[in-house]
């Protein structure tokens, strides 16, 4: 008996030894929640030093912030002090942080809902554009560290009722931290979310927790929920009864194009020639037009929604769209996608991609240039039903464009007009002149694709086959160095000029303008009425003469010259 009792003390000394060497959770939670306060918020120090005030207080307010930022990643880290997902969880925050403090230091992008839904549809083609040496060492320097000291040795775990215990006491601990800094500095702080709101969304990794509930809260309801009809009682206008020609309008939805880099709005460079010659073929540009968001995943669907921005537009959609309007009326519609999808808009109605095709000189490594969605053009719409077809079509391009940060990567090697060009995705090493370079040769090359189109569109016209018409507009601006911001995705409410005032042009055929009644000369003389993605719902079923009691002729562009 003595010897089987020796037996069981020496076969629980192992683990009693492990409980003995291994660390205690608490020290993991103050220990990682310190590294992430300090070095996981690096930008966020860097902008808060460089604010405007006397030295004194900007190191008080360093202190401040930092208090509160330590006391609230505590508090997350000691609720989530559990065995078998503590670390895995903790990981995965350090992981985020460190992705985070590389995008917002070279980019000086901010973490919000906008933000991390994009990021969630970033297709391989983006992230390969995003990868860089760089972005690998910032990543191992943040979570190299803390990921080495958390997973080297084993964690000392109590019982479940003592461990909830010691949770939530290093939680009260870490919220009476975070309470005491705040009410110790609450003028200084109170002030600087005030003046500076982007601020609370550099907070690492507490923006992308907040971020993640909020996008969980707010799309995952109404995904489970069927969108409501639109137009329901659409039809056809009294032009189609007795039409010789059906009308075809093609619709170019742009990528990340920026007004004060387009040509045709008085750019120092002539970076539109295309366009410009058809200007005197009755091509309308649009000096003043403003974007419903600052990044595609919320500005698609809201440039095809019936909501204007201030009626929810740029929120998850609710309802159908343009497109559901338009074929619900009896319309040919196909959507053309060179980017990473429609986001939703053309679940509903053909559409194609150019990731399956295959044409020398035009898709190279996965990725085609927009010229490829022209390739086999005529094809695609034979396709389509033949009743719906012989009505009318309506044609969606979605472009590549101007996607960045590998802008060198947008354009043909014969069609790079402004050179030297940035090649690097780390935007912030290239000289600036060299950055606009490489982003002015793909506005030029826009300008081609887009004179390509109208070349296209004006022999469907010359050959009696349709009644043409084009319509082009830019989803987002861009920043390209401007006050330190890179790329987009600034939330919209402090988001600079670059980012929400885009490009738009549009051009009708002969035919096409007898047929709607809207004359060139008179669009000309309404161009430099402020627009916004808000008119192109309302536009596009005017031109189209769709009648529905969803359109609203204020928000259509070409109404105040229809039938002149």
């Amino acid at each position: 008996m003595s010897s089987l009792n020796a037996h069981r003390s020496t076969s629980r000394t192992p683990v009693n030894a492990l409980m003995i060497t291994g660390r205690r959770p608490v020290h993991g939670v103050w220990w990682i929640a310190l590294w992430l306060t300090v070095v996981g918020n690096l930008p966020l120090w860097q902008r808060v030093a460089a604010l405007d005030g006397q030295p004194a207080q900007r190191v008080l307010l360093l202190l401040v912030m930092g208090g509160l930022v330590l006391g609230a990643t505590a508090a997350l880290l000691s609720l989530l002090a559990w065995p078998r997902v503590f670390r895995p969880l903790v990981t995965v925050l350090v992981l985020v942080s460190a992705f985070n403090t590389y995008f917002m230091w070279q980019y000086g992008v901010v973490i919000d809902p906008t933000m991390l839904a994009n990021v969630a549809q970033t297709d391989a083609r983006e992230v390969r554009d995003l990868l860089s040496p760089r972005l690998l060492g910032t990543v191992l320097l943040v979570a190299g560290p803390p990921l080495w000291w958390l997973w080297r040795r084993p964690l000392a775990w109590g019982r479940w009722l003592p461990q909830t215990g010691r949770n939530l006491l290093g939680a009260c601990v870490a919220l009476l931290l975070l309470v005491g800094v705040v009410l110790a500095g609450y003028q200084g702080l109170a002030s600087l979310m005030r003046n500076h709101k982007p601020l609370r969304y550099m907070i690492n990794p507490l923006n992308s927790v907040y971020a993640a509930t909020r996008l969980a809260a707010d799309q995952l309801p109404k995904q489970v929920r069927a969108l409501q009809p639109v137009g329901e009682d659409a039809q056809l206008g009294a032009r189609y009864a007795q039409q010789k020609r059906p009308p075809l309008l093609v619709v170019v939805v742009g990528e990340t194009a920026r007004a004060q880099n387009w040509g045709l709005n008085g750019y120092a460079r002539a970076n539109t020639p295309a366009l410009a010659q058809w200007q005197a073929r009755g091509l309308v540009n649009f000096p003043d037009v403003r974007s419903c968001g600052t990044n595609t995943q919320v500005s698609v669907p809201c440039i095809f929604s019936p909501l204007t921005r201030e009626q929810g537009g740029d929120q998850t959609a609710e309802h159908q769209n343009l497109l559901d309007v338009l074929q619900r009326a009896g319309l040919a519609v196909l959507w053309l996608d060179n980017q990473s999808g429609c986001k939703g808009v053309c679940d509903r109605v053909p559409n194609a991609s150019t990731r399956d095709l295959t044409l020398p000189a035009l898709c190279e490594g996965g990725e085609c240039f927009d010229e490829a969605m022209l390739h086999g053009l005529d094809e695609r719409i034979a396709a389509l039903d033949p009743q719906r077809r012989a009505r009318g079509v309506v044609v969606v391009m979605h472009q590549m464009g101007s996607h960045g940060p590998a802008y060198s990567k947008r354009t043909p090697a014969a069609r790079k007009a402004f050179m030297p060009e940035c090649t690097s995705n780390t935007l912030s090493e290239c000289p600036p002149e060299q950055l606009v370079n490489a982003y002015d040769n793909t506005i030029a090359y826009t300008d081609h694709f887009l004179g390509q189109t109208l070349q296209w569109l004006q022999n469907q016209a010359d050959q009696g086959t349709y009644d043409t018409g084009l319509l082009y507009f830019s989803d987002h601006g861009e920043s390209l160095g401007e006050k330190g911001l890179y790329l987009h995705g600034v939330p919209y409410a402090f988001a600079p000029e670059q980012q929400t005032r885009v490009p738009m042009v549009t051009w009708l055929s002969a035919g096409l303008q007898q047929r709607s009644g809207v004359q060139a000369d008179c669009l000309r003389k309404q161009a430099g009425t402020p627009l916004s993605h808000d008119h192109v719902f309302h536009s596009v079923l005017g031109l189209m003469d769709v009648k529905t009691a969803v359109r609203d002729p204020a928000l259509d562009l070409y109404a105040p010259c229809a039938g002149r």
